[in-house]
């Protein structure tokens, strides 16, 4: 049996370097879909919301690691040849999407009814309502979910092993196919990935309780 080495542990280490880089590519380009998709869910036309509630339904009923899949073998049937850390990333910005969509939907409609009839007494338009008033106070009530979130994409960010991506469980795998030491090399590799969630765990309690001050 080979026991763990420098080496190995720095192979486990860039693992856990680019699942940082597969959660944050997620958690932005999850950003950038989940915006829109919730302004258009809470505030536009019976037809953009249905169709966008069609879309956000269908990408939450297929799980995660399938999604990879679709998108790493999927698109290379159309001729496109995608590298693992790109059909991940994709994955993942649509996995991301839509449950911010949701979560900051579910803000936009917390937001009391009174502060749109103040905003609308102050003859603002629809637009100016939304940039000065209404997104303001959503964001301050969306900061606690949003990091809480981060979390779960960290931890999901662990599936693209189906497609071989080079990540943190990833790695923990080579080593231990190297060195026949599971335990060992899975405790390190939840050990990191604790360090990774944890300070977020604690940064989104913390300001849960903060706004629940206020």
């Amino acid at each position: 049996m080979v026991g763990l080495s420098i080496e190995h542990f720095q192979f486990i280490l860039r693992g856990a370097g680019w699942t940082l880089v597969l959660s944050a590519t997620g958690f932005l380009g999850g950003a950038l879909i989940g915006l829109p998709l919730s302004l258009v869910r809470a505030r536009s036309g019976w037809l953009l919301r249905s169709l966008s509630g069609a879309v956000i339904q269908l990408v939450q009923g297929i799980p995660l690691p399938v999604l990879m899949f679709l998108c790493y073998f999927g698109i290379s049937i159309a001729g496109f040849n995608l590298p693992s850390l790109v059909a991940a990333g994709l994955a993942m910005t649509a996995y991301s999407g839509v449950f911010l969509a949701d979560i900051w939907k579910a803000c936009i409609e917390a937001v009391s009814r009174t502060q749109w009839e103040a905003a609308e007494c102050l003859a603002l338009g629809p637009v100016q309502r939304f940039l000065y008033v209404i997104l303001p106070q959503a964001a301050r009530i969306a900061i606690a979910p949003t990091v809480g979130f981060l979390v779960q994409i960290v931890k999901n960010s662990s599936y693209a092993v189906v497609i071989g991506f080079f990540d943190l469980t990833y790695s923990a795998r080579v080593v231990n196919n190297s060195t026949f030491e599971p335990f060992a090399v899975f405790t390190i590799a939840a050990l990191l990935y604790f360090a990774i969630c944890y300070p977020l765990s604690v940064l989104s309690y913390r300001l849960e309780r903060r706004l629940r001050q206020k």
